[in-house]
């Protein structure tokens, strides 16, 4: 029993091959967003809105929490992968994204540092978690209950209720108020690991081959990974009838058409190229001597926030240059704020 085309590999390979080349000499961070079990059915009946919303809504976060001058102030780039799965191939909707540690400055630099330059992470952080979170829990919420009120969610089975307004409402009332999970590993360990990475979680499937052990009439047994535990007690088997496995396996077949995998921000397509030689260049140069940006856990207040929706993805748009009436204005670097599908 197999679950890898053979296709598969040639196609992880030409991906990363295209990737080695857009790493900048940086530290890259790993962001995980992760939905709550509460919003788990309503994805599994509407995988290609709902996830298409987690794309979204996380990576608006992510770019303007970074474009926020209290916290870095620059435009950053993001390489995000879809996972719906857990270690026993349950259903677990949740975005990884590869981030670089550093973006370009979205106001000029002093006179003396020649203009725009490139804004470094502090060692060992990124972003705030918790600011992080709370964007990404009142972006995804009210994003969902516009899909609602707009007739783009079908409900069946055990969650038909949430077919009506109010029982929707009152399904998500609690989870503005609950805590949503967006973790932040350390860096990794230079461009090698982050290509070791990207190698494993990029084209994966729900279970490699690795992990089946057996098939016999009592079913399906296969290695798998208890996160309630520690230590070697983590590291488990389970067996499943036959059926069972393969319905949890069919959980996560994708939509039609669907990209589990997209860049946002610096590394959006349209200007991905030009972004990362400028990037480079920046990196490069030596380092002006300004005052760090100050971090305050605070995120940007709804009531204010009159930035306007990308045409293209819905993300925020950040302003990144303003020009008097009588310049000739050169358009802003393509991509600001928005994320592009990778082909």
């Amino acid at each position: 029993m197999t679950f890898s085309a053979s296709c598969q590999g040639a196609a992880a390979t030409d991906w990363l091959a295209a990737r080695e080349a857009d790493l900048l000499p940086v530290g890259y961070f790993h962001v995980v967003f992760t939905l709550p079990a509460e919003i788990a059915p309503i994805a599994c009946q509407n995988k290609a809105v709902v996830y298409d919303l987690l794309f979204r809504t996380a990576a608006e976060t992510l770019l303007t929490i970074a474009a926020d001058p209290r916290h870095l102030g620059a435009r950053i780039g993001a390489t995000a992968v879809l996972h719906s799965w857990g270690s026993a191939m349950t259903h677990h909707p949740h975005i990884h994204m590869i981030v670089p540690g550093g973006g370009i400055s979205l106001k000029p630099a002093p006179a003396e540092a020649g203009g725009t330059r490139w804004v470094r992470c502090k060692p060992g952080f990124l972003l705030p978690v918790r600011v992080l979170s709370r964007l990404f829990r009142r972006l995804f919420l009210a994003a969902l209950a516009d899909a609602h009120a707009t007739g783009r969610l079908a409900f069946f089975g055990d969650i038909e209720g949430l077919r009506r307004r109010q029982a929707f409402a009152a399904h998500l009332a609690p989870l503005k108020r609950k805590n949503w999970f967006v973790y932040a590993k350390p860096p990794f360990a230079g461009p090698e690991a982050v290509l070791a990475y990207l190698a494993r979680y990029t084209h994966r499937v729900a279970i490699a081959n690795s992990r089946l052990m057996a098939l016999d009439e009592s079913g399906v047994t296969f290695r798998y990974k208890d996160y309630r535990r520690n230590g070697q007690a983590r590291y488990r088997t389970m067996t499943l009838a036959a059926d069972e496995f393969i319905r949890r396996f069919l959980l996560h077949v994708l939509p039609k058409g669907f990209h589990r995998i997209r860049h946002y921000g610096l590394l959006a397509s349209p200007g991905c190229k030009a972004n990362i030689a400028r990037a480079r260049e920046l990196i490069a140069a030596p380092m002006p001597a300004v005052d760090p940006p100050a971090a305050h856990d605070a995120e940007p207040d709804a009531a204010t926030d009159h930035r306007p929706p990308c045409p293209c993805c819905g993300g925020r748009m950040i302003l990144v240059e303003v020009f008097g009436r009588g310049g000739a204005p050169r358009g802003p670097p393509s991509g600001a704020a928005s994320g592009t599908r990778s082909r």
